[in-house]
C-alpha cells in the first residue's frame, strides 16, 4: 500500500539512492538535489516527502509554500525511482500529496512547472487534474505551468 513518509535518519540513505531513468535526468534534480533543496527552501516551509510502498521508498517529492501571486503550494520536484515506474505509483502518490495539502487548507491550489518535452510527467499531472495556466516563466520558457485547485 502506497503511503507518504517523512525522510529521517533511518531512511536517508535509501532516499538519496533513488534514481530516474537516464533520459529523465534532465527533467528534475537528483534525489540528493531534492533533499538539499528541502533544506535550502526551509524558510518557505519546504518539505521533502518520501513515497513508500510498504517499507520500501519508491520516490520523493518536494513541496514548498509560494506566497507570491497566486499564493499556492509549489510542487517543485516529484520523482518515482526508475525501478518502480509504470506501476501507477506516480498517479497514486500525487493524489495522496494533494489530499494531504488539501487537509492543511493553507492554500486552495498547487502548481508545478514541467518541461514541455516531459510527456510522461505531463500525462500524470493532467490525470490527477492539473491544467495548463498558459503562464510562461521567463526563467523557464521551455516549461508549462500547471495548476490544480484543491
Amino acid at each position: 500500500m502506497l503511503r507518504l513518509v517523512e525522510i529521517t535518519e533511518q531512511n536517508f540513505a535509501e532516499a538519496r539512492g533513488l534514481r530516474v531513468h537516464p533520459e529523465q535526468e534532465g527533467f528534475l534534480d537528483s534525489a540528493v538535489g531534492i533533499l538539499a533543496r528541502g533544506y535550502v527552501y526551509r524558510d518557505c516551509h519546504a518539505r521533502v516527502i518520501g513515497i513508500a510502498d510498504g517499507d520500501t521508498l519508491v520516490g520523493l517529492a518536494l513541496v514548498r509554500d509560494l506566497d507570491e501571486e497566486p499564493a499556492c503550494y509549489d510542487l517543485q520536484q516529484f520523482m518515482i525511482d526508475a525501478r518502480y515506474q509504470g506501476r501507477g505509483y506516480g498517479t497514486e502518490a500525487l493524489r495522496l500529496i494533494l489530499k494531504e495539502l488539501l487537509s492543511e487548507r493553507k492554500y486552495d491550489c498547487a502548481e508545478v512547472c514541467v518541461k514541455q518535452t516531459d510527456a510522461a510527467a505531463l500525462h500524470v499531472y493532467e490525470t490527477v487534474g492539473f491544467v495548463d495556466t498558459g503562464y510562461i516563466d521567463d526563467d523557464a520558457p521551455d516549461c508549462r505551468n500547471l495548476m490544480v485547485r484543491l
